[in-house]
This record gives structure tokens, sequence and C-alpha cells, in this order.
């Protein structure tokens, strides 16, 4: 039971990681780095530290309470997640929500999930039992979903022409968009790698009272602080660049609306890490890298929804939106399967 509220729990936070750059779209009259970093200060200061706040008694004892290596490393990938994080939104901007997602998450579900149990020593002891069986056999059949459903995305350049592409995705550019794509996808596994490094933090703040639902908020902070890190500095540099300033105060742009919708991204982007934090807690230890895997699943599910919503897939032939429900197919079975290896 414990597993299928820790499963629930990631769909949660995969609908809120797969629906966050949708308000984006109706921000106007603002360059990209404009409305990022009012996301992202959103989604990675204000954001943590409130939730962290009302969940975690003496939160600011528990910050310092690991010590400063665990805090070091926690923080370290936090920067590393966060060059992903740049890049991952400008994969959104260059290939859009169906494509973007697939090619990004990839990288990021194969590197996220196997390496903590690979680095740790466990994965031999692991794929021994039954229910390691299960679990990695659920992995590579998500792999495998995410595939497919690149697969769909790449027939889908082919099928569309320029213009019709551009209905949906304003700056659509093929190969600047897997650049990134492969970049944020390496580069955002670091995310997984804070909460592994974070776990000391998170043992004090359960012998300071948390919940242990909430253990990991505390966590949480010290990856993100180091997320936006990377964020402000290359979103500021594109604002002197660009000259873009100016939008945070030009009140010929519909201004409250481009700062509450830019917000409503990051809130939207944070909760994503909330839910997550939560579901890892009911996959038990030895399980909990199996996460990463159920997370990245439920993203790429969502998203291409989002992505038929949007009419990103406008024009594409019969075979391509069989070849796309066959990966999303895929990828619930897959979450099915780590679901129950996890609860034998």
């Amino acid at each position: 039971m414990s597993s299928l509220i820790g499963v629930i729990l990631h769909a949660i936070g995969g609908f809120a990681a797969g629906s966050f750059y949708i308000p984006i779209n109706f921000v106007r009259n603002w360059k990209w780095e404009s409305s990022w970093l009012i996301l992202g200060i959103a989604a990675w200061i204000i954001a943590p530290f409130l939730f962290a706040y009302f969940t975690t008694p003496d939160l600011f004892e528990v910050l310092k309470g690991g010590d400063s290596n665990t805090v070091f490393w926690t923080y370290f990938f936090g920067v590393l997640w966060g060059i992903g994080a740049v890049t991952f939104g400008l994969t959104m901007r260059y290939l859009g929500i169906s494509l973007g997602m697939p090619v990004a998450l990839g990288f990021t579900t194969a590197f996220g999930t196997l390496i903590p149990p690979i680095y740790k020593g466990e994965f031999l002891d692991l794929l021994s039992k039954t229910s390691g069986k299960v679990v990695f056999a659920g992995i590579v059949l998500s792999l495998l979903g995410i595939a497919i459903s690149g697969l769909a995305g790449m027939r889908k350049e082919k099928e569309v022409d320029d213009a019709t592409k551009k209905e949906s995705v304003k700056e659509f550019s093929l190969w600047k968009g897997l650049l990134v794509a492969s970049i944020s996808g390496i580069l955002s596994a670091s995310f997984a790698f804070g909460l592994e490094a974070g776990h000391p933090i998170a043992d004090v703040s359960l012998a300071h009272g948390t919940k242990p639902l909430f253990q990991n908020n505390a966590v949480l902070v010290w990856i993100l602080w180091g997320g936006i890190s990377t964020n402000l500095v290359w979103t500021l540099f594109l604002n002197f660049r660009n000259k873009s300033f100016k939008d945070y105060t030009d009140k010929s742009s519909p201004l409250l609306k481009n700062y509450l919708w830019a917000i409503a991204g990051g809130i939207t982007w944070y909760l994503q890490f909330f839910f997550y934090g939560m579901g890892t807690t009911f996959l038990g230890k030895q399980y909990d890298f199996a996460s990463w895997s159920i997370h990245m699943a439920f993203i790429i599910l969502f998203s291409n929804l989002w992505g038929l919503y949007f009419k990103e897939w406008k024009g594409v032939s019969h075979k391509t939106n069989r070849i796309l429900a066959l990966g999303l197919t895929t990828i619930i079975i897959a979450i099915l399967m780590v679901g129950l290896g996890s609860n034998l």
C-alpha cells in the first residue's frame, strides 16, 4: 500500500513538472531570460524556503545540522542541476514540450536512476532479489517507453512543415534543441545525486521532529539554492547582453500578468520536488533510487498529453500517433512494474 501512495505522489509531482512551462507561454513582450529569472526566484528561492519553514521544526538548525561536507556536496549537485535546468528551459524553447521532454528526460532517467546504486555498490545485490529484478525490468521498460516517445517526436519533425511547427513552438530549432536537451538531460540527473548526498540532513531533520513525509524539504532548500546560483548568473548575463532589464518595469507590457504567470510557473515547478520528496519516503530506502525513474516517466506522460492538447502533434500521420500511444502505454506499464517491485 505504501508503494501505491508513493507512486500517486510521484504522479502529482510528474503532473506539476510536465505542466510548469505552460504559464510561461502566456507571458507577453518579455525576453525569455526575464521570464526564466522570475520563475526561478519563485521556484528555487521563495517556495522551497517557505515549504521547508512550515514543515520542518528548527529549520535553521537543520539546514546547518549536516556537516560542512554534506552541505557542500548537496549544494554542489544543485549547482550542476541548475545548469541542467537552464538548458532544460532552452530545450522547451527550441523543441516544445512534446519532443523536448522525451529527449532530455531519456538521459536524465538513465543517469539519475542507475548511478546511485552503482556508486554505492548495491547494483548486483539488488539484481539478486526478485523485487530488484522487477524494479530494474520496470526501469528498462520505462527507458524503452521514453525511447518510443522520442521516436514519435522525431517522426513528427519529418512529417510536419516548419510553418506548422512554429505555430506551437515559435523559436523551433531542431539541432539547437537536441544539443541543449542532451546537456540538460545529463546534468539534470544531478538532482537525484543531491538527494543522495543530503540524506544526513534529512536524518537531522527527523531528529528535530519533522514528520517522515517532509524529511527531504530541508535538503531541497540546499539543492535548489545551488540551482538558482547558476540560473541567476546566466539570466542576468542575458539581461545585460540583450538589454532586457527594462522588461521588469516596462509598463507597455502586461506587467502584473507577466509576473503572475512567471511566478505560477515557478511554484508549479517547485511542487514537483515537494511531491517527489514525499514520494521517495514511501518506496523505502532500498528502492528510493527507483523514484527517479517513476518521476521521469510521469513527466513524459503528462508533457505529451499537454503536447497533444496544445496541438503540437497537428499534421502528423496516424502511424506516428500510434507510436506515441505505444510509448505512453509502455511508460504506464513500467510505472506499475516499479511500484510492484518496490512493494515485494
